[in-house]
């Protein structure tokens, strides 16, 4: 195979289609976000701390030769983090509900039992202990364990 249909079979794959959708629903889901944290989550918490705006604050260490204020903006960090805790719970909610939503799988019959006379498990089917030879009475009198 060629390089150009080496790139077409990879970019046709589905993992690199869904990659693809994943990253476009995800920045766009960021944005919503950014807007719940600064628009909802935020104004509450600022008129709670009388008014008070965590993107607007930051500690002056001095000016820099241009005479601009040097600034740590520690209110943005905090915004961030903010970001950073709701994105987190709502995919872990979104992950928590998605595996509620997941089917079992179906419960296997048990393919072992122990030996009554030794206690070791055996095949199900055996007729005959492999450890200690005792002749096995049928399934049914036997305690099955999985």
């Amino acid at each position: 195979m060629g390089f150009v249909q080496d790139f077409k079979e990879f970019a046709l794959k589905g993992n690199v289609i869904d990659l693809a959708v994943g990253l476009i629903i995800g920045a766009a889901f960021g944005d919503i976000v950014k807007s719940l944290v600064n628009d909802v989550v935020m104004p509450p918490i600022g008129y709670v701390i009388n008014g008070i705006d965590f993107s607007n604050l930051a500690y002056t260490m001095g000016t820099d030769a241009k005479g601009k204020p040097v600034e740590i903006k520690y209110g943005v960090f905090i915004n961030n983090c903010l970001h950073f805790l709701i994105i987190a719970l709502v995919i872990f909610v979104i992950i928590r509900q998605f595996n509620r939503l997941k089917r079992k799988p179906a419960e296997l019959p048990p393919t072992m039992r122990a030996c009554p006379f030794c206690t070791e498990q055996i095949a199900i089917k055996a007729t005959k202990c492999p450890h200690c030879t005792a002749d096995l009475p049928p399934v049914q009198d036997t305690p099955v364990t999985a």
